[in-house]
């Protein structure tokens, strides 16, 4: 019998240009965990210093922070996913948690009321930047809740700022 070799991986050239704001796309699943709205929080301010987006630091890791925080509490699988995306002059932040949308109206109210509660901070951020946020069922194969915000870079990079908007 002959002895067969593992192939040799081809060898793929690293990209030589620097990050820009149009290459930001970073997917992240994070561990159910109280620690996790803070990784998630360090990791997109280094995503979004790397890809020269500075000036949306303040709403993104204000975002980023209410959906990971939200996500930890009501999953009910041991992690979650966060996804980040920059497209059209805009910043796009996702989160997935495992919680099912519930079938029965009165316990899919009193759910939808809790989340909305605890995305309040998120509401006023994106409301203050000309944004977008809300949350429904995932249309991932596993189910479970899909939450966003969407920033647009013109109104977040104001945010807060005396002549921005801010809560």
């Amino acid at each position: 019998m002959p002895i067969s070799r593992c192939p040799v991986a081809p060898t793929l050239a690293a990209d030589p240009t620097a990050p820009v704001p149009e290459t930001l796309s970073y997917s992240f699943t994070l561990p159910a965990a109280l620690a996790s709205p803070a990784l998630a929080r360090a990791a997109t301010r280094e995503i979004l210093k790397a890809h020269n987006l500075p000036d949306m630091l303040d709403p993104a890791l204000l975002a980023v922070s209410e959906l990971t925080a939200t996500a930890v509490q009501f999953t009910e699988s041991r992690d979650f996913y966060l996804s980040l995306r920059y497209r059209s002059s805009t910043l796009r932040l996702i989160a997935y948690d495992s919680h099912p949308r519930h079938t029965q109206p009165h316990l899919a109210t009193a759910c939808d009321t809790r989340r909305r509660a605890a995305l309040r901070v998120l509401a006023c951020v994106c409301r203050a930047c000309d944004g977008t946020w809300g949350f429904g069922e995932a249309r991932e194969p596993g189910g479970g809740t899909r939450m966003w915000a969407t920033l647009p870079r013109a109104s977040a990079a104001t945010y807060g700022r005396p002549t921005g908007r801010g809560c």
